[in-house]
């Protein structure tokens, strides 16, 4: 086991990337190009105000992007996951059909992703450790 601890910030780095990436990925639709039926229809069947979208998508491409950064990894870890708890309890498939990973799979991956990254921090390769002096 004192081998694979050598690894993690590696790991850390991986998962802050892999995170990053996808959330900024999902954000930026929301803004830019053409946007997607399924936000629309999303915020409309789950009763949420239009500017949500662009709550979500801010949160999501640059929250995304400073995970990538690894700067306030912890509190955008937070708020990340939260936001994907919402989108999860919003979502009635999952309560209507649990097994059907494929409508929330996603979300749940990368809440769970992001609340890793707020419990272990961002690691040693990360401007939290260059701006803040700490590995967290």
């Amino acid at each position: 086991m004192h081998r694979m601890e050598k690894l993690r910030p590696l790991a850390l780095l991986l998962l802050r990337i892999g995170v990053g990436v996808v959330f900024m990925y999902n954000g930026y639709p929301k803004f830019w190009g053409r946007r997607l039926e399924h936000i629309d229809e999303f915020v409309h069947v789950a009763h949420l105000p239009a500017y949500f979208v662009y709550i979500a998508g801010t949160l999501e491409l640059g929250g995304g992007a400073l995970l990538v950064l690894g700067l306030f990894t912890r509190v955008l870890g937070l708020l990340l996951a939260g936001e994907m708890a919402v989108a999860l309890w919003r979502d009635e498939k999952i309560f209507q059909h649990p097994l059907a990973l494929d409508s929330y799979g996603l979300a749940l991956v990368l809440g769970v992703g992001s609340f890793a990254l707020a419990t272990f921090g961002a690691g040693t390769v990360s401007l939290d450790r260059a701006f803040f002096g700490k590995e967290n």
